[in-house]
């Protein structure tokens, strides 16, 4: 008789799990509790640059599961990996899997428009320092183009990134789903804060 033994948890390093967590915490602060344009936001939106930057560094310089060597987007490896799921085919990975790293990169990039766009529209943080009611009277005082019921360029490039950004995480959570069903393995408790 065989006994099945679970499958062992992976787990991140305490750097992709602050990062990770920093981001998500911030991406809520942003999207639920703070006034866009509000220097609570911009802030908020230099924090989230912070860790995006600490997170890409840790991708050159991090533990081996972590480095983007780990996980290179390609394009022919996200559907060999399609054709495995389809076959009911589950291989070990180092980091993520080929559709997860593609949907990661592709988050990092939409996540960089974000703080991109929002910080040409806020500038750099002395500024900010400095005036920390110059956007706050911009968000309460919009200028004629916005009263006209139009955004300027930058505040459309941004407002559709956060959005794109939104579907992003959905798709992302989805498929954490369902890989975790697929491959039996706790891919949301390797994620967790604390654990080993």
């Amino acid at each position: 008789m065989t006994i099945a033994l679970p499958k062992p948890t992976r787990n991140w390093d305490p750097v992709v799990k602050l990062t990770h967590w920093s981001i998500v915490a911030a991406l809520l602060a942003n999207g639920v509790f703070t006034e866009g344009g509000s220097w609570p936001h911009i802030w908020v939106g230099y924090a989230l640059a912070g860790m995006l930057a600490l997170r890409l560094l840790w991708g050159i310089v991090g533990p081996r599961e972590a480095r983007f060597s780990a996980f290179p987007p390609s394009l022919r490896r996200a559907m060999a990996h399609i054709r495995e799921i389809r076959a009911g085919q589950v291989h070990e990975q180092p980091s993520h899997n080929p559709l997860g790293a593609l949907m990661v990169y592709t988050i990092w990039a939409t996540l960089g428009l974000v703080i991109a766009s929002g910080i040409a529209m806020a500038g750099l943080p002395p500024k900010a320092a400095t005036y920390p009611d110059h956007a706050v009277e911009q968000a309460a005082s919009p200028d004629e183009d916005e009263r006209e019921g139009e955004e300027s360029p930058l505040a459309e490039t941004h407002e559709t990134a956060v959005n794109l950004l939104y579907v992003l995480i959905v798709l992302h959570l989805g498929g954490v789903m369902f890989e975790t069903r697929r491959s039996g393995r706790g891919l949301v408790l390797a994620m967790l804060p604390g654990r080993r």
